[in-house]
């Protein structure tokens, strides 16, 4: 008897240990990569019915430093449908529940106007090497703690919820970022209030320069992230540094705040989940960052699978320089005139908030993009199940970097009929990524004598 409560308990150890810990996918499925599926675990056909084409990856072209992105090519193409409120139940499988609720609530303005698909996203050759090496060697324990993986994405044959928010995360973005984000918290007339923020960061991971490539692991950070509010007045000189890091706990993300009324930095733990971010006025929480940031222990993570569905993409337009925050800022929603849809293969993935977990979400519907991973959509529910906010990514290519991402990105707040709007640099400044920072430059002791002159 006392042998055979042995052989369960050991039995139950090893079939906990196999839930904790995603394996790594076999040597037959990773030789797809390359082949029927691309170096990123995209399909590379396109879909029966036509509609999906073949992955087309572009070529580098551009400068880095001080040009907006484009693609002449496709910034040619014409729309070849609009979708309107009369229209959403026979498009209701290829929407979000989020595009569902704006149909629902501004059936008189709200629309998308869809363009022909083009998959043209690609990575540095390095990047996709590594990418391909990470499917038979990178795994994940828990949710946390990826370990095993190398400058590229993580997990391109995804096995839990949990693989596609790392390839999010970890995805290449360049080396050094420094970009102007300026933000709108847009009231339902359309009136809406500006917030310049700076923001600095330097990606240890995914980051091609490294003589040595760092593992992602527990208690490393991937990347540094530096922001100064420039203005408005009240709040300008507001500083936040963040060391992002696998793992949670002590072992996760590090993050200081310096307040310009305190004078001092500090030590600032609510950096974290669903505190709204400084200066946002909470129409942001800092998980909301990029869509999506920080840990992810707080929620059950499901991989519910592949769908086809319209996305904000390829949207230059709604990006650029010709554009003005206040031809983006309309009553109730976004000026629709400007965004770009299109139909494209998304991973799906759902969070439940853990019993044991405070969170103002109870669940979160997120939408991968196949070819980037970066996550263009997430519906947000409150505890009572209800639609409560819907992040919206307009996900551009960056051909100089050969990079990809969302600018700008919109979070539409159902309780107030607000909306806000974040990471758009119409009127600013494009991204720098062949800015170079000191090696002392994402500490604390330097933005506290910066912050002080």
């Amino acid at each position: 008897m006392k042998r055979m409560m042995c052989l369960v308990s050991a039995t139950a150890l090893l079939i906990g240990m196999s839930q904790t810990v995603a394996a790594k996918v076999s040597e037959a499925e990773a030789a797809k990569l390359g082949k029927e599926l691309t170096p990123v675990g995209a399909e590379r056909a396109g879909n029966k019915e036509g509609t999906i084409p073949a992955w087309a990856p572009i070529k580098a072209y551009g400068n880095p430093k001080g040009e907006f992105p484009y693609n002449k090519e496709v910034e040619a193409d014409k729309p070849i449908f609009t979708v309107t409120a009369k229209d959403v139940a026979k498009y209701s499988d290829k929407l979000s529940e989020g595009h569902k609720e704006l149909f629902k609530r501004y059936p008189d303005t709200y629309k998308m106007i869809v363009y022909p698909t083009r998959r043209v996203a690609n990575f540095p050759e390095k990047i996709l090497e590594e990418t391909v090496k990470n499917a038979t060697r990178a795994e994940l324990e828990g949710v946390d703690n990826p370990k095993g993986a190398f400058v590229g994405f993580p997990f391109p044959i995804p096995k839990t919820g949990a693989e596609p928010v790392w390839n999010h995360r970890a995805k290449w973005r360049g080396e050094n970022i420094r970009r102007y984000n300026n933000q709108m918290i847009v009231q339902p007339d359309g009136k809406f209030s500006l917030t310049k923020v700076v923001e600095d960061v330097q990606f240890s991971y995914a980051n091609l320069s490294n003589a040595k490539p760092e593992e992602m692991k527990p208690g490393v950070p991937f990347l540094k992230y530096l922001s100064q509010t420039v203005s408005p007045p009240r709040i300008a000189g507001t500083y936040i540094l963040v060391h992002e890091k696998a793992g949670f706990g002590a072992e996760g993300r590090a993050a200081w705040l310096y307040a310009p009324a305190l004078k001092r930095i500090r030590r600032a733990p609510a950096v974290c989940c669903d505190n709204p971010y400084e200066g946002t006025d909470g129409h942001q929480f800092y998980d909301q960052v990029d869509m999506y940031n920080g840990v992810l222990e707080r929620f059950t993570w499901k991989l519910v699978g592949k769908k086809e569905v319209y996305i904000p993409y390829n949207s230059y337009k709604i990006a650029g320089k010709s554009v003005k925050y206040a031809d983006i800022a309309k009553p109730k929603h976004t000026n629709q005139e400007l965004p770009r849809y299109e139909l494209h293969r998304v991973w799906v993935v759902e969070a439940d908030n853990k019993p044991d977990q405070r969170h103002t979400f109870k669940k979160r519907r997120m939408y991968f993009d196949e070819d980037t991973w970066n996550v263009v959509m997430i519906d947000d529910y409150d505890q009572q199940g209800q639609i409560m906010q819907f992040q919206e990514g307009h996900l551009v290519q960056f051909a100089a970097s050969l990079s990809s991402s969302t600018v700008p990105e919109v979070i539409y707040h159902f309780n107030s009929g607000r909306y806000f709007v974040t990471a758009a640099f119409n009127e600013d400044l494009p991204f720098d990524t062949t800015v170079n920072f000191g090696g002392d430059f994402f500490e604390s002791e330097t933005i506290q004598k910066k912050a002080s002159k």
